[in-house]
């Protein structure tokens, strides 16, 4: 790699190696707002933010904290649930859908807003605000802020997350010496299928590569028909010996992560930036995005 690829990304490649700090933090914080054991709860997002919403509403439902939905805002159906409590995430505070679907929810219901910026819309339209602008980012492309997120809500549910940190800074300090695959596939089951498609999603954001993602057990059920030499199915979560089997019978690379879902994650978004600067692409400026959608 040149000297110049190398400066290619290096906002988004400080704000990756920052996550493990960062985590930490989330760890300790006490905030106000986030749902209570037995509400039933509704969490809303776009792009990254729904994958994390996603993500949250299986653990927060098998952890029996209650009835739990994740939609994209701008996919709100007509005819919703009731609900005691809606989250939005928006780390813009900005976005424009996420800002209708709220107004387009029913009245009263108290709504947790989720920012990493304060003073915007979506904060407007929200009774508790959950401040997370020390988790904030310069990049277009999303990494820190919601992986930080995740940790925290992970860690409100009382699931473990005291080695997510160090997780994170065995990720970083792996090389990312795996080329650029032809196709990249992420595979993930439970609550890691939500974390596959926002792995994926990094690497179109800043490579603009051919990258899918899927829940494990779907993978075999068509998706397969397209793997070959020059694919690379990288697992958040275990695959079995027979899926093994499977992937590397079409030619393809079978990669299986042995971390955190979450911090196998931080893999990827590193991968991302290095197989973009390699491809002469800037992770920090990714093409066709900005940093929030506004239609208004």
């Amino acid at each position: 790699m040149t000297d110049t690829s190398l400066k290619l990304g290096q906002i988004t490649a400080q704000e990756i190696a920052s996550q493990p700090e960062l985590w930490e933090r989330a760890r300790d914080a006490a905030e106000n707002g986030l749902p209570a054991r037995g509400e039933r709860v509704l969490v809303l997002g776009c792009g990254t933010s729904y994958y994390v919403a996603a993500a949250y509403a299986w653990l927060r439902e098998q952890a029996g904290h209650g009835l739990t939905d994740a939609l994209i805002a701008s996919e709100l159906p007509p005819i919703v649930r009731d609900y005691d409590r809606v989250v939005a995430i928006s780390r813009s505070g900005t976005t424009t859908e996420v800002v209708q679907a709220l107004q387009a929810l029913p009245t009263g219901t108290p709504v947790t807003a989720v920012l990493g910026e304060l003073g915007t819309p979506v904060g407007d339209h929200a009774t508790d605000i959950i401040d997370l602008s020390y988790a904030d980012e310069r990049s277009v492309v999303q990494t820190r802020f919601p992986t930080t997120l995740l940790t925290l809500l992970r860690t409100h549910l009382g699931l473990e997350t005291a080695d997510l940190p160090d997780q994170a800074r065995n990720a970083l300090a792996e090389p990312t010496t795996t080329p650029a695959p032809r196709q990249l596939v992420v595979l993930g089951t439970g609550w890691a299928a939500a974390l596959a498609q926002e792995a994926a999603l990094k690497c179109r954001e800043s490579v603009g590569m051919w990258a899918e993602a899927y829940a494990t057990g779907e993978y075999r059920h068509g998706p397969i028909s397209v793997a070959g030499p020059g694919t690379l199915v990288w697992a958040l979560t275990p695959l079995t010996p027979v899926q093994v089997e499977a992937i590397e019978a079409t030619g393809a690379t079978a990669r299986q992560g042995t971390r955190d879902p979450q911090a196998e994650l931080v893999a990827i978004q590193r991968h991302a930036v290095t197989w973009a600067a390699t491809a002469g692409r800037d992770a920090d400026v990714p093409t066709h995005l900005t940093r929030s959608v506004v239609t208004l």
